[in-house]
Formats: structure tokens, sequence, C-alpha cells
């Protein structure tokens, strides 16, 4: 390994070190945020917004097939508005960011700026719904929002990110309830699927749903430290907001009526996740599904007659069915190995002198590093099945560490004894009441992550309290 080559790789702190270090010397080395000159606030740079533009794609093709619209509200929310639902308000008041100027004067009523959606489409709805007929109205929109965070993490926790919002009205709770599930397994599916994370599905307790819910529904992922991130909501309101935004429709008996309301989201922490559920010292590892680039061609002795014009035609083959990147810079073969996996490019593929004597190239898995030689004549049929095998090989690893960390308990001093010595999830009954929800948080350090829906009979007491248990839930501490 060159000198450059060691530079590159000691840039980053090893996880065992340090995992948060590690976890930020990632974002900043491989290119993909920089800290900009407002504190709690990131700049995306090309590749990291690359992924996320990726990532877009698959969700929004997914939305608009399931009969979704995107449309586009103000960043900027009047205060009287915000506070027309006090559970909202109430639960968003310390993150909210205000204008109070407009110019050199001074605003007759302060302006948020948007933390969340909820009342700009119930104050658009109002004015533009009037029947039954109209409904549903299946609205998304990609935008940014702002909380004012105390703590701040790349991707994790901005002070403003990006995300997709989803918001929905219905003629009836069945349907809303309905339209809750459906994008909830959409975002699993697609964190299974496309980035490689399993996840668990189930509903938030109360204490932790979405200020103004009825109900939270989450998928909650691990990430190879054992802490669980919250990947994804999808929240049912009832007619609570319509109630409060007087949104109504003439219903099939001539009546006015209030529609039911849904709203979810994914958020640019999903780039996060699959920093901490993949990578490994050497960088970032990327599901093939949202990589900038699936294949890196890079030439080896370049300068040999032939070699270059050889990987630009390889390049352009690949072209037709990868996203791929010609590395023809004058930088060594050792040090763009070296950083093209800090980068995390889920396939190399090499081509040198002697590969072209044989009419074949190296294929370089970033996941294992398996050295495949390919045959050119088969490129078009080995490249994907590579990246196939590589994007399972990634769930598969994910599942087993989460599987390896899911611990299970019946007592409380159980739970405190694995809590003190591991991370990850532990699962336990629950009798279902506030006080024993916090206890747990106070006597070892864990929040419930979710009710899963697919639920195990572990015992017939809550390890807390010794009442009757209700449900299950799955404690872990989480970013």
């Amino acid at each position: 390994m060159s000198a450059d080559n060691k530079k590159l790789v000691q840039a980053i702190t090893s996880q065992e070190e340090n995992f948060a270090q590690w976890y930020t010397d990632i974002c900043l080395k491989a290119e993909m945020v920089d800290y900009a000159s407002v504190k709690g606030f990131m700049i995306m740079r090309p590749y990291g917004q690359a992924i996320w533009e990726n990532m877009q794609h698959i969700l929004d093709t997914e939305f608009k097939r399931t009969g979704h619209e995107n449309v586009a509200m103000p960043v900027l929310i009047p205060e009287s508005l915000l506070k027309k639902e006090g559970e909202l308000v109430n639960g968003f008041a310390p993150e909210v960011a205000w204008v109070t100027m407009g110019g050199s004067e001074p605003l007759e009523e302060r302006l948020a700026v948007r933390p969340t959606s909820e009342t700009m489409f119930c104050d658009h709805w109002a004015h533009v719904l009037h029947s039954y007929r109209e409904l549903p109205m299946l609205y998304n929109q990609w935008c940014s929002v702002v909380r004012w965070e105390k703590t701040t993490r790349p991707f994790l926790r901005s002070r403003e990110f990006w995300w997709q919002e989803g918001h929905t009205i219905h003629e009836t709770a069945d349907e809303a309830r309905a339209e809750t599930e459906q994008q909830l397994n959409c975002y699993a599916d697609f964190a299974e699927k496309s980035l490689c994370i399993p996840v668990v599905r189930g509903r938030k307790t109360d204490k932790e749903k979405f200020a103004g819910a009825e109900a939270t529904y989450t998928i909650e992922g691990m990430m190879k430290d054992g802490k669980s991130l919250q990947c994804g909501t999808s929240h049912y309101f009832g007619d609570k907001f319509s109630r409060a935004y007087d949104v109504t429709f003439q219903g099939r008996d001539n009546k006015l009526q209030y529609p039911f309301q849904t709203s979810w989201g994914m958020t640019t922490r999903m780039i996060g996740a699959v920093i901490m559920t993949h990578g490994d010292d050497n960088g970032l590892i990327l599901p093939p599904a949202i990589a900038p680039f699936q294949v890196v061609i890079v030439p080896i002795a370049a300068h040999k007659p032939g070699v270059s014009e050889k990987a630009a035609e390889l390049a352009q083959r690949v072209s037709a069915f990868a996203r791929v990147k010609l590395d023809n810079s004058d930088n060594s073969p050792g040090w763009k190995f070296s950083q093209w996996e800090m980068k995390g490019v889920p396939l190399r593929l090499e081509i040198g002198p002697k590969d072209m004597e044989q009419n074949q190239c190296v294929l370089v898995r970033r996941d294992t590093r398996e050295k495949i030689v390919c045959s050119l004549d088969e490129l078009e049929t080995r490249i994907p099945e590579v990246l196939e095998a590589l994007a399972k090989n990634l769930y598969e690893r994910a599942l087993e560490n989460r599987e390896a960390r899911t611990y299970t308990a019946t007592t409380l001093d159980e739970v405190k004894e694995i809590a003190s010595s591991k991370t990850g999830f532990i699962k336990t009954m629950w009798c279902g009441d506030l006080a024993c929800e916090l206890k747990m948080k106070e006597e070892a350090g864990l929040s419930s992550r979710c009710i899963p829906f697919a639920q195990e009979h572990l015992s017939d007491v809550c390890p807390c309290c010794g009442k009757p248990a209700q449900s299950m839930v799955v404690w872990g501490i989480a970013y």
C-alpha cells in the first residue's frame, strides 16, 4: 500500500475506537457533506446529493404508482395557523425557528419556518375541498424543514434536513388507516429492498407518537453498534386536524362532514442509516440501488498502448445497464482503489494489458473484496449478478447483526443487566402504563422503539410493575 493510500485510510477513525467519530469521518471524507456557516446546518455535497436523488427517485416512483401527486407548500407558517391544533404546536414549540422581520420592518405576526406542514395542508384543503367526489386527496412534497435541534450530527440530526412529507385526506376512517399502513409498508420495502436494511414494523407508544396524531406507526432499524434508528413514520390523525382547521366536505348524505387525515415522512437520515448499517473502517459500502456509481472502472498501467481506450470502451458498454464511473485520472491505481472504497462504490472493474490479452477483466466487490475474473464477453450478465449478490449479502449481514443483538427479558433486573453490558434491542412484555415506560428509561436507560406488529408472548406480566401485560415492546437506545 502506498503512502498516499495509508494516509487516506488512516483518516477514518476505526469503528471499535469511536463509532461516533468514525461516522462523522465518513460523512466528511467521502465528500457527502460539509458544515455550513450557520451552526447545526449542513451542505449536501454532490456525492451526498446524488445518493439522496436516487432515494427520491425510487420513493417518488412508488408514491406515484399508488396515486399520490407532488405539490409545493410555502416555507413560512403564520403563528396563528400553527396554534389552531394545540398538541402540534406544543410538540414542536422548542424546535421552531421564527421570522420576525420582513426586510427592515417588523412583522405584525411571527412566521414559523416550516417544521412540518400539516397546518398548511389543512389550510389549503379548507379552501379547495367541497365534495366527497374529490376525495381522497393524496399529496406529497419534497422539501426541507427546520427544527432547532440542540445536538446535531450530519444526516441524523441537523437543524435543516431534507425529506418527503406525504399528506392525505379521506372520506372514511378505514380508508385513512389503510393509507397509513400502505405507506409504512412502502417505507419498509424501500428500506429492505433498496437500502438492504432490515426493519421492525410497529406502532409507537402514546408517549413516543407524533404530536397531534391518534396513532403513529414506525419502522425501526438497528445500526452496526446496536443502537436503533427510526427510519420512517406514518401517522393517523382521525378528523382532529380537520375539525381544528374547519376542513369539511359535502358527504353522500348531503351533510357536511370532516375528512380523515394522514401524514408520513422519510428523510435524509436514511443516508445516515446506510452509513451506520453497512460501512466499515475503509469507508462507505453503498447498496447498488442508491449508489451514484454502481461500477467504477480503473485502468491498470494506463500508459501502455490501448489500455485507456479499452477502459473507455468498457465504460460505454457498462453504462447501458449500470451507473458507471471511469477513473482515468493520473492518480495511482492504489490511490484510486482506496478512494472509491471510501466512497462505497459497490463494484470495481480493473482492466490492464494482461487482462486485455486474455479478453477478461477483474471485478472486485466492495463488501467482501472478493476478486472475480470475468470474461469481457459476459459483462452484461455477470455484473448485474454480482451487484444482486452484493445487495443480498448486505441485507443478510445486517439481519445477522440485528438477530445477534436482540435480547429477551422477563424482569426489570434482567433488562438492566443486559442494558449495562450490551447494546441492542431488548424485548419485554408491557402493561401499557406510562409510569412503567418512564421507569424503563430511568432505571435501564432505554426508550420504547415500537410495539411490533409481529407480537410474541414472552410472559404474562409487565417486568416493571408485575401487572398483566398487554403487549410486547422493543426497547433500545436510539439515535
